[in-house]
This record gives C-alpha cells, structure tokens and sequence, in this order.
C-alpha cells in the first residue's frame, strides 16, 4: 500500500483558555463570584479593587485636622475651669511603691470610687444572669447543655442528661427510648431504670416547653403544665389531648363534639387554643443564621416604564494596577519581566470575561422584564408561559448559554426577589386556543382554596372543573400537583369550624 497524501476541510470548535473562564464566570452565583475576584486580585498583581471614596485633598485634610485639635482644646481648657481643685484632691489616690506580697488590689485602691462614672451601665446590668443570655446562633444541643450546667445535678445524673440530650432530634422529640438511654449507660455507671426516668423529667421542664418529648401528646401536655389549672378551658383541651387528638388530627369536628359534649363555637376555641401550642419547640432555635440573597439585577418602574440596572455592588470594580503596568511599559519584554507580562494578559482577559458576563445578565435580564411585564403590573395570574428556547432565540444565544445565565441568579422587582428561573414555566391550552402558565394556574388555584367554604373544601377534581369553566383545560392530576407544590393540603385536611 503506498502513502499518499490528500486535503480535508472541517471546522470544529476549540474551548481556548479565554472561552472556558467566560463561561465559567457566566454560571457562577453572586456570592461564587465574589469569591473569584477576590481569589484573583490575591494571586495577581496586575488586578486591584477601584476605590469607590473621593479622595480628599491634603489642604482640607490639614484644615479638618487643625479644627478638630482647637475643639479639643478648648473642651480642655472648659473642663479644667469647671473642675474643683478641693474635690479632685479628695478623690484622687495614690497607689505605693511597692505592695506586700499577700496585698489584695482592693485593699489598696478603691475600686467604687474608681468606677463610679459607669455606675448607671453596672446598674443596668444588674440582672438576673440567665436573662442576660443569648441563644441567637447556637444548636438546640448547646442550648440544652447551656441549661444543664447552670442547673444542679449530681455528676451521675449529669452524664445521664448528657445521654438524654444528645438523643433529641431538632424538633425536639426524643428519638431514643429509656430503655435504650439505660443499657447504654449501665455498664458505667451503677443506675437504675427509674434514674433515666426522673432525669427526663428534669429536662422535660427545661427551655423551649415541651422539649424532650416522646410523642406529640407528651409535647403538648407538658406545655400545658405552663397554664394556671384555673385557665378557662384546660380542662376540655387536655382532655382532648389525651383522649381524642387522633380525631383532631383527622378534622372529625362532628364526632369530637360528641365526645367533648361541647357546642360548635365551644369546640372552635378549644381547637384555637391547641393550635396555639408548639408541635416542634425545638425547631424554635435555628441551627443556621439566615442566609440573604443578593440580586443580580435591579428592577424599577420609571415614568410608566419598567428599567433593568445592574447590582453595582454584586461585584466589586477592577482595573489593571497602573504602577505595574507603566513599569512593565518601561522595562521592554526582557525575561524578568515575563511573569509580569503574563499577569497582564490574565488581568485583561478576566475583566473582558466580567463585563461579558454583565453584559450577558444586562440582556437576558432585560428580555425576560419586556416579555413579564403583566406579571410585575398585575401578579402571578399575568405570568406569561416562557421556555428557555424563547430567550435564546429573541438574543441569538444557545440554550445553554441562557440556562448558565438564569442559574442561581436574582432579579430584584417591586413584587420580591425573584430567581431568573422563576419566570420561566410550562404553559397548559385554553378554550380559545390560547396558552396560560403553569404560574398563573397555580395563583388560581390557591384563590379558589382561600375562598372555600372551610367547612366543605373543594376537592381536586371541583377545582378543576372551576377552572375548565373559566376556559382552562387542565386535568384534576394537575391541580393536585400544583397543590402540592404550594404545601397546601388535600381537602379532607383543609377542614375546619367557620
């Protein structure tokens, strides 16, 4: 066989360096971003941080200065007319030279006198200590060992509510029984059954009410034991509870009258007064600090027209750093100053790659505003149903790329903080041969349920026949699953007393 040489031509695409950080800087959060850029200025020299203060000027600096020394001295000169020279002698102390070994500071300087100027904060602060604590940040865990040790336990039953602790879950139930609690703890120490139990009991009493529970009956009794036993009602409610929560739980209102022998305004304030209970006191101390979004985008309605701005502060401003730069210029291209030139050359495609990606977000940002705007003037029934490929096809974009930009990204608008992927959604036919949003619907369905009667809920498949009526054909499969996805109950649990 004998080699030949032949000509092919074909085009491919190649991700060069430049193209890869684009796109990766196009997908990443505000909060991701920042990170970047400030990875970035750390490892480059060639990046720095534009200073948003106006500089001031040496004059005024000097003159501010100057003004602030003679206010100064003439609040000292003020005070020293003020002072009495006889007073200032008597509370004035001298402290020794040298003090005796087993000397106590108090014995030798007068600490009331020395702090008498605070006496309003000391008076203040002179509360009880444990009101004086803040629980702001800490787990259900820590707050419980905090009580534990500023309570008096014995070191045994210390280990054991240590034991008792550790098997409460976030909602503040106990997860592991007392039995499981005491062989777990008996080949240490020399308790009994009955141990385990009278310590629960001690946690059961600590903050929040109803901690250490072992089921939801358990939780709300001991949160009744708050309540005077003259409290109007208790009786009724805990006998509900104990009795008949099962029939609670399933809104069987006309069953639970006949048990309670109450009439239906009767049972309403008792069922209003179990409501107010906590089922989850645990879940009253977040493990987690909340967490703020920051928008991408701005959104504001101006002279009837709505306008899309940038975050300025979503992303610090960067600039080539001009004392290297003038230096390099200076230096010419020998070789020590080729980590310089590559840093350069980085710096620049980084701040292309930034502003292209504000470019990208100013873009999309505006499509989908111009394509929304009955959703920002009316709510969600003026959604309009949005694909991705709509989009991408009005800016001349791909798919993926419009997908990168509306990922994890935020639009700030007169109505909330929206995510970019919130306006996009699948669109269902009308009667007219029209199309509504899967938004829209949703807004529908949730104002038929607030406006049912309370005590004949309408069921999914009346739900849908409402909306068929109002021309839009959508099956009673669909309505449960928009329902659900708003965490709004199926009929029989939306029950309740007018």
């Amino acid at each position: 066989m004998k080699p030949t040489l032949q000509l092919k031509l074909g085009q491919h695409l190649t991700m060069t360096p430049q193209l890869q950080q684009a796109i990766r800087l196009l997908q990443l959060s505000t909060l991701e971003l920042q990170s970047e850029i400030q990875q970035a200025l750390e490892e480059n020299p060639m990046l720095e941080q534009e200073e948003d203060s106006q500089e001031i000027s040496v004059e005024a600096k000097t003159q501010a200065e100057k003004q602030e020394q003679e206010n100064l001295d003439s609040a000292s000169e003020k005070s020293a007319e003020n002072e009495d020279p006889h007073l200032d002698m008597e509370n004035q102390q001298e402290m020794p030279d040298e003090l005796a070994v087993d000397a106590n500071w108090e014995d030798t300087y007068d600490i009331t006198t020395a702090t008498a100027p605070s006496s309003q904060t000391s008076s203040d602060s002179n509360n009880d200590f444990l009101e004086n604590q803040s629980i702001e940040g800490d787990t259900l865990s820590e707050h419980l060992i905090w009580q534990l040790h500023n309570s008096q336990f014995s070191d045994t039953d210390h280990i054991i509510a240590i034991a008792i602790i550790d098997a409460i879950n976030d909602d503040g139930y106990l997860t592991e029984t007392i039995e499981e609690i005491y062989d777990g703890l008996k080949d240490e120490l020399d308790i009994e059954l009955d141990e385990v139990e009278a310590v629960l009991h001690r946690v059961q009493h600590f903050d929040p009410i109803g901690i250490a529970a072992r089921t939801l009956k358990e939780c709300l009794l001991l949160q009744l034991e708050q309540f005077d036993e003259q409290t109007p009602g208790l009786a009724d409610v805990r006998n509900i509870i104990e009795h008949h929560l099962d029939l609670l739980g399933a809104h069987d209102y006309a069953r639970l009258q006949k048990k309670t022998r109450r009439d239906e305004a009767q049972l309403k304030e008792l069922i209003t007064f179990i409501q107010s209970l906590n089922p989850k006191p645990g879940a009253s101390i977040s493990r987690n600090n909340a967490q703020y979004v920051i928008p991408d985008i701005f959104v504001r309605k101006v002279n009837g027209e709505w306008k899309v701005s940038l975050n300025p502060e979503a992303s610090p401003n960067l600039r080539i750093n001009t004392i290297y730069e003038n230096h390099l210029k200076n230096a010419g291209r020998g070789k020590d100053t080729s980590y310089l030139r590559n840093s350069l050359q980085e710096a620049r495609w980084f701040l292309k790659s930034l502003q292209s990606r504000s470019d990208t977000l100013q873009r999309v940002g505006n499509a989908i505003v111009e394509r929304q705007r009955l959703f920002l003037d009316y709510g969600d029934e003026g959604m309009k149903p949005m694909v991705l490929r709509d989009i991408a096809e009005e800016l001349e974009m791909h798919e993926s790329t419009i997908s990168r930009v509306t990922t994890n990204k935020f639009m700030h608008t007169p109505r909330g903080v929206y995510e970019f992927k919130f306006f996009f959604s699948s669109h269902v036919g009308t009667a007219d041969g029209g199309e509504c949003s899967a938004t829209a619907i949703r807004s529908m369905v949730k104002k038929l349920i607030e406006n049912e009667n309370p005590k004949k809920p309408m069921s999914d498949n009346k739900i849908s026949s409402l909306l068929v009526k109002e021309g839009i054909n959508v099956a009673r499969r669909t309505v449960a699953k928009y329902r659900e996805s708003m965490l709004i109950p199926p009929s029989n649990e939306r029950k309740r007393l007018a």
